[in-house]
């Protein structure tokens, strides 16, 4: 069975070495997962979808 991994924006934050607000800001960009909103007060993402989004991030910096 395969459980799903949620990131909230403060962990999103931490892993990517940027405020919580620019978490919000990057939300606002098509290429950035969309956040699920679990409950009131409770919203995530998919750890999947991030790591998805970080590969294409670090592929296009590469190329620069």
């Amino acid at each position: 069975m395969h459980s799903t991994v949620y990131l909230s924006d403060t962990a999103i934050a931490q892993r990517f070495q940027v405020s919580r607000a620019t978490v919000w800001r990057w939300t606002h960009s098509a290429a950035f997962p969309k956040p699920i909103k679990l409950s009131v007060g409770c919203t995530r993402w998919r750890l999947t979808e991030i790591e998805e989004w970080e590969q294409t991030r670090n592929t296009r910096s590469c190329r620069r």
